[in-house]
């Protein structure tokens, strides 16, 4: 399945208001999307979306059980 236009930009915004740091599992991630209404499916989709930017460098996978995701801030 293509990653849908946004996903990784919806993502970033939500983590960046919940002003979350460290590392998340798919699942709080995407319990953070719905409390902020920009939900992007499942926290399969959401590890999706991530791994998929993680090969590129973007996000930091941390393997363990369950995997966990760490985003870098950006620069505004």
């Amino acid at each position: 399945m293509a990653m849908r236009e946004g996903e990784f930009e919806r993502i970033l915004t939500v983590l960046e208001e919940a002003d979350a740091d460290g590392t998340l599992t798919a699942s709080e991630i995407c319990d953070l999307l719905e409390e902020h209404d920009a939900e992007v499916g499942s926290a399969h989709r959401v590890a999706t979306v991530l791994g998929r930017r993680a090969q590129t460098g973007e996000v930091e996978v941390i393997q363990g059980q369950p995997y966990r995701y760490r985003v870098p801030a950006r620069n505004n």
